[in-house]
């Protein structure tokens, strides 16, 4: 199954956009009274026929929908120091968004290396990866952030917290153990050479719990992904 994507649906009739309908119609070279399937990323999974199809259109009728379609019943925030290869970030999010992440909120840490990052690049990467791995969510993707802005803003009655770090002369729980199924949590990752002792301390002392993702040393991408891996593992 091919999937297309649009949010722009309104009275049964949804509308392509521009890079979505090129290769609906010139591409794979639908015409109209054709069915596809398409997703809203907010958890709508659509079947419609094609009404128009010209080279600057392409709306179709919606025959039938299902909401809330593989809704996974928990909030996964991952909040990451963007790597200074930035292919490794767009590899991490393209898996990420395949496994089911909720929300991802690049870190502006004390040892950072990388500072900026181009949002719209990475939204793509994620909604290619929603449509490839037949996904009705698309993560939502924040600005990059502050580490302090972040902790200081980020507190939720209904998530539990944590923060992975692998300070020597602390052993800690791992996070298949600390966590809990159908929890809404938020998990901060850091940049290559760890967080800071201070941002640790500031995390914790805003209710952040620490925890380990194994005995192995981990790049900031490879363990970004595993604890969005363990958190699915969980809840399977």
């Amino acid at each position: 199954m091919i999937l297309f994507y649009t949010d722009d649906i309104k009275d049964g009739i949804a509308t392509l956009p521009p890079e979505e309908a090129r290769h609906c119609l010139q591409a794979l070279r639908k015409q109209a009274g054709d069915t596809i399937h398409f997703v809203d990323g907010k958890g709508g999974f659509y079947e419609g026929e094609i009404l128009e199809a010209s080279r600057k259109k392409c709306t179709l009728n919606i025959k039938n929908e299902q909401q809330n379609y593989q809704a996974p019943g928990f909030h996964l925030h991952i909040a990451i120091a963007p790597t200074k290869n930035i292919s490794r970030l767009e590899w991490m999010l393209e898996k990420a968004t395949e496994f089911g992440i909720s929300e991802v909120t690049p870190l502006l840490c004390q040892r950072s290396e990388r500072k900026n990052i181009r949002t719209d690049r990475l939204q793509k990467i994620m909604l290619t990866a929603m449509k490839q791995s037949l996904k009705a969510y698309l993560p939502q993707l924040n600005e990059l952030t502050s580490f302090k802005d972040f902790i200081r803003k980020n507190i939720s009655a209904d998530a539990t917290n944590f923060i992975a770090h692998c300070h020597e002369n602390e052993v800690l729980p791992h996070l298949k153990n600390a966590y809990t199924k159908g929890m809404n949590t938020t998990i901060l990752i850091g940049p290559e050479g760890d967080f800071s002792k201070e941002e640790v301390t500031l995390a914790l002392q805003n209710a952040y719990q620490p925890i380990s993702l194994g005995t192995s040393r981990l790049r900031t991408e490879t363990a970004g992904l595993a604890a969005c891996h363990i958190v699915n593992l969980v809840n399977w």
